[in-house]
């Protein structure tokens, strides 16, 4: 079976470029190296950094070149010439209906990934181009299978786009270290901070984060993301830096590589999401791989943090501060949290598990 998926950012995550940023695309170019490991054949289209034509193989995954002109006709052009049996796409986007039936007419099969919450609520799914909502429902229906993140997007889901949807799980092998930081590493002798890891966008809140940092002034907290403009108000993520930069017990190191950024979590003793609204973080599966506890403003996919105990969600500033403080008290308590989370990571997200899921769903519905 072939597989195609159309996204630079795969490109840049297979190249191990410091430039890669985003959870979507990251778990795209995972799902993508282990379906190649397991005897599919993986492609990816790339409009920019490959000429027209040009191939290459990474980890067994073929990138080809499609050329940066006029976006439709390359998608048409790239389905018609290696003709994939399934397209791959994951985020909610106005280009969805029209992706939908350009590769139908190549005789390609579609599958809608979601990445948020509100990806099935087509009127609050786009970020841009708000308006052509309609085409973006217009894809959800004609698409063949559609993923989810966890049960409660499931339940969600309209009924009669429920019959052709499953939950995939986020694939994530267990790492054995992460740079010079073992993972798994015991919290008596990690560097005591809270990671946080995301772009500063508004709708991660870190402004809550500043906030968070100035009423817990003896705390250490380890800041990775830049400034964007996605999503986000001019200026927003500027003042956010510059407020993090004020707190003496705030070390923020900007936008860095997606191995700096898991050394960081890797190492700290929680990681800390302000976000307000997400699907299901790959931050927190990675903070999961590496034994570090999440604590979680109001965000809970699935209910794994409470249901498995892999951490805390708090309602409000204070139950986060009262939260980071506790877990920081008690480094047997945070060894006990890396025991589960550790082990539901290997029994639940490993690529052997994720490939079974996602060829069930395709062969069976």
């Amino acid at each position: 079976m072939k597989l195609a998926f159309v996204n630079d950012v795969i490109y840049a995550y297979a190249l191990r470029s410091p430039k890669a940023v985003g959870g979507a695309e990251r778990e795209q170019w995972l799902l993508a190296r282990a379906l190649a490991a397991a005897g599919w054949c993986s492609v990816v289209g790339v409009r920019k950094g490959l000429k027209l034509g040009e191939r290459k193989l990474i980890d067994g995954v073929e990138y080809v070149g499609i050329g940066d002109k006029q976006i439709f006709l390359a998608w048409f052009n790239f389905f018609s010439a290696e003709r994939p049996d399934w397209l791959h796409w994951k985020c909610a986007s106005h280009l969805w209906g029209v992706l939908v039936e350009l590769a139908k007419v190549t005789g390609v099969r579609t599958i809608f990934h979601a990445a948020y919450d509100t990806d099935f609520v087509p009127r609050k799914a786009l970020y841009v181009r708000r308006e052509w909502w309609p085409l973006y429902a217009w894809g959800l229906s004609r698409a063949d299978r559609i993923f989810v993140q966890h049960e409660g997007q499931l339940s969600g889901l309209n009924a009669r786009w429920r019959s052709k949807a499953c939950i995939l799980p986020k694939l994530c092998t267990l790492p054995q270290s992460v740079g010079d930081v073992p993972a798994g590493k015991p919290h008596a002798v990690r560097t005591n901070h809270v990671a946080w890891v995301a772009m500063l966008r508004k709708h991660k809140r870190p402004d809550i984060l500043v906030e968070i940092a100035r009423r817990a002034p003896h705390i250490r907290f380890v800041v990775c993301g830049g400034t964007t403009t996605s999503s986000t108000p001019a200026g927003f993520g500027e003042r956010v830096v510059d407020n993090l930069k004020a707190l003496p017990n705030v070390d923020y190191r900007g936008r860095v590589s997606p191995d700096e950024a898991m050394k960081v979590i890797a190492d700290a003793a929680v990681f800390l999401s302000t976000s307000e609204e997400e699907g299901f973080p790959n931050t927190f599966i990675q903070a999961w791989s590496a034994g570090t506890p999440v604590i979680s403003l109001r965000l809970d996919p699935g209910g794994l943090i409470d249901r498995i105990g892999m951490g805390t969600v708090a309602n409000s500033i204070d139950d986060a501060v009262a939260s980071i403080h506790a877990l920081m008290q008690s480094s047997e308590r945070r060894d006990e949290i890396a025991y589960r989370a550790r082990a539901f990571i290997e029994e639940n997200h490993s690529a052997t598990r994720v490939v079974k899921v996602f060829e069930e769903a395709l062969v069976t519905r």
